[in-house]
């Protein structure tokens, strides 16, 4: 499959509350989800895949880098595969979502290590079902049917740390996450880690974690806090919280690194973005159960992967920034440096 990036087009997102419901309950009173449609099962010999997004496909983070990868599938190989999905989904309704789509398909691809709990739970029910887990605990044991894929971000926020403190004229940056969890704090570590690399007298203040991925104003308070600390340059893993990281930046002269996906550099807040591309992990599991090949193993992506998947574009004209980003990716995809 090509896993070059595709244009987004618009779609309706369903409701949560329409789209997670009690296995074989039937909707009222709203639409049939993605969800709905998998389960009632009519793709004929096509290979059934349902996609768990339990944050939002246009948070211009994780979930939309998955969502573009879904979009390739639906794009390429719509003549072997349906698919179906669904997003927003609250936390105490994940497991009823698994449910629902182990029910209909024959591939479950969960995004988040925030589901991590969840589809464990799940999977053993369905030991026909394959599960995918996209972004879980570096250090997840698979089961019979459960794959662990790690994109490992920690890598990519090594060399967002990198441009940040090289690129920095105060010699102090700082990293923002979402939520708490494993990967965010493996994350956090290795952007201090990228920042001594770039820059080896720099700052690096202690990370902030908002508690979500998708609260602007949040993120705008902890952006603000750390440049009125004096970090001039910040990285991030907040999603929709980075609208309100791009508000601190302009209110302070100050710059931040953006990513999952790639922007536009003529934004001078920004040294550069971040590119993880985790729909290129939904392809991969596609690919695998479609050619036979597909196991319940761990999976990495990444600069130290065959696989692929993270790169960083640059804005910054500097040299000296491009120079360490040059040495910072070599030493990575080589083993000499280790993220964290």
């Amino acid at each position: 499959m090509n896993h070059s990036s595709s244009p987004r087009r618009a779609r309706v997102a369903v409701p949560a509350a329409c789209a997670v419901v009690a296995l074989g309950a039937m909707l009222t009173g709203c639409g049939s989800s993605d969800a709905d449609s998998a389960a009632s099962g009519s793709s004929g010999d096509k290979l059934k895949v349902g996609v768990f997004f339990p944050g939002s496909i246009s948070d211009t983070g994780f979930m939309e880098s998955g969502y573009l990868g879904y979009e390739r599938i639906e794009k390429e190989l719509g003549d072997k595969v349906e698919l179906s999905h669904v997003e927003q989904v609250a936390a105490a309704d994940y497991q009823q979502a698994l449910v629902r789509f182990a029910t209909g398909n024959d591939l479950v691809i969960s995004l988040g290590g925030q589901t991590d709990a969840d589809v464990r739970k799940v999977a053993p029910q369905f030991p026909d079902v394959k599960f995918v887990e996209i972004g879980g605990p570096a250090d997840a044991v698979p089961l019979p049917n459960l794959a662990y894929y790690d994109p490992q971000q920690a890598e990519a926020e090594f060399l967002s740390g990198t441009v940040t403190a090289s690129g920095s004229k105060s010699g102090s940056v700082a990293f923002i996450g979402g939520v708490e969890l494993p990967a965010i704090v493996n994350a956090a570590k290795a952007f201090g880690n990228g920042a001594a690399f770039g820059r080896p007298d720099a700052k690096v203040l202690t990370p902030q974690y908002l508690g979500d991925f998708n609260d602007p104003a949040k993120a705008k308070q902890a952006a603000l806090a750390d440049y009125g600390a004096g970090a001039d340059a910040l990285g991030q893993i907040v999603n929709l919280g980075k609208a309100g990281m791009e508000q601190a930046a302009g209110q302070s002269g100050a710059a931040m690194v953006g990513g999952p996906i790639p922007g536009d550099c003529t934004d001078k807040a920004y040294l550069g973005y971040v590119h993880t591309d985790i729909g290129k992990e939904l392809e991969y599991a596609v690919d695998a159960v479609l050619d036979g090949s597909w196991k319940a193993e761990n999976v990495r992506f990444g600069l130290t992967s065959p696989n692929g998947g993270t790169d960083f574009v640059l804005c910054s004209t500097d040299p000296v920034v491009a120079a360490k980003l040059g040495e910072a990716k070599a030493g990575l995809a080589s083993g000499a440096i280790t993220a964290y």
